[in-house]
């Protein structure tokens, strides 16, 4: 618990603000912890919470489930955009339009909230042209409702989704998108005092501001909840089912692999992949395997290099700047899953096709001397230091060579050698 403000009014009236973080992108971990919050808030009979908020954007099913927990909140909301530096971007320009008091700190901004960079699980690659247009209605009519609910500016609300307008603080008060702009938390808690939220006046001059911690499972999610943790899930996928096919028996890898790939394609189904981004890779590991086999001279191997780095590029390239991978990942990415087709999974796939060189089977093909004459009905050859019955559909005399062709059980079957 982190005390920002308290003195003796405080403490003999028991007021106090809650407070919660949210920095990064918006997921299904923060939406889970705004509503925790809001609910530990109002057992604690808070004045307030707070919602402390700096982000590039999120998921639409996230910020959706935000926006009703603040409708449905027994306490009043405030979201506060930041410190200095911190935006409201995309889905944080909803949450804030949502709440009962929107406030915002100097050199902030807010806006660009088109739906394509607030995710849902389709990227402008997989929808059509009319699937686009009814994303966007949506998100307008969506984002019009909360402003009218909090007699917010509907029209800059509405060009926020339509053209992606974005403003900074000091604007968005102007044109009366929030209602506070404050330099930090006690100027903020000054201002908000006496405001009439819901019938209810606040009284925060003098409370004690309580932060509400991620819990350790939310702390888990918010940090696995990530493009980064996919992609590596997605890499760890591809090693281990293709080190499995290249080293049979193997077990651990493929279970691993398979483990891995479930949990990609769960979060695929939240995350906004780029099915373009996902072709490119499977694109890149075909190639890969074709020049084990092929003489390109590594022409395809360097043709798969390149459609798994564009690949990676693409895989979440139009989620939003909360929903990129970086180069710092993709670079090293690219060259160990190139080295791992060309050395391991080479290696190992090569090796099931070099010809058997020990036990019974390695014995097909070689050349044995009749020691006596070979018929269908038996005969006796000696090969490899050792004496062995052998049986030819064509006669071989004794003392001429025969080749093996087979065996069944201590009996070589043999042919004439030419």
């Amino acid at each position: 618990m982190l005390t920002l403000a308290a003195g003796p009014a405080a403490s003999a009236a028991g007021e106090a603000a809650g407070l919660i973080k949210i920095s990064g992108a918006i997921g299904p971990a923060t939406a889970g912890y705004v509503t925790r919050a809001l609910k530990e808030a109002a057992a604690q009979n808070n004045v307030c919470l707070i919602i402390q908020l700096d982000t590039p954007g999120g998921l639409l099913d996230s910020t959706k489930a935000i926006v009703q927990s603040f409708y449905s909140s027994p306490i009043p909301t405030v979201v506060y955009v930041a410190p200095a530096g911190a935006t409201a971007a995309s889905a944080g320009c909803f949450i804030t339009l949502a709440a009962d008091v929107a406030a915002m700190a100097p050199g902030t901004s807010i806006g660009a909230a088109h739906p394509v960079a607030i995710g849902g699980g389709v990227t402008e690659q997989n929808v059509d042209e009319t699937m686009k247009k009814k994303m966007e209605n949506f998100a307008t009519s969506f984002i019009e409702s909360i402003a009218a609910r909090r007699h917010r500016n509907v029209e800059w609300a509405k060009a926020s989704v339509r053209e992606s307008a974005s403003i900074t603080g000091e604007k968005a008060l102007e044109l009366k998108v929030i209602e506070i702009v404050a330099k930090d938390l006690p100027d903020l808690l000054k201002q908000i005092d006496g405001r009439e939220v819901n019938g209810r006046a606040l009284r925060t001059t003098s409370a004690e501001v309580r932060e509400i911690q991620m819990v350790a499972r939310e702390r888990v999610f918010q940090t696995l909840w990530r493009p980064e943790v996919m992609f590596i899930l997605m890499l760890i996928a591809m090693y281990g089912i293709i080190g499995e096919l290249g080293n049979p028996g193997a077990i651990l890898p493929g279970v691993v692999g398979v483990i891995a790939l479930i949990l990609a394609l769960y979060m695929a189904s939240v995350l906004p992949v780029n099915i373009a981004g996902v072709a490119l890779m499977l694109l890149a590991v075909g190639l890969f395997i074709a020049d084990i086999f092929a003489p390109t001279h590594g022409v395809l191997t360097v043709g798969g290099i390149i459609a798994f780095f564009l690949g990676s590029l693409m895989l979440f390239d139009k989620a939003g700047p909360g929903f990129r991978l970086s180069l710092g990942l993709i670079i090293p990415a690219t060259l160990i899953t190139a080295a791992f087709f060309v050395f391991v999974f080479g290696a190992g796939l090569r090796a099931q096709f070099l010809p058997v060189k020990t036990g019974r089977e390695a014995m097909l093909g070689k050349t044995a001397k009749a020691l006596a004459p070979i018929n269908p009905r038996g005969g006796k050859v000696f090969v490899e230091g050792e004496y062995w019955n052998a049986v030819s559909d064509s006669p071989v005399q004794e003392g001429e060579s025969a080749e093996i062709v087979g065996i069944e059980g201590l009996t070589l079957k043999v042919k004439p050698k030419a």
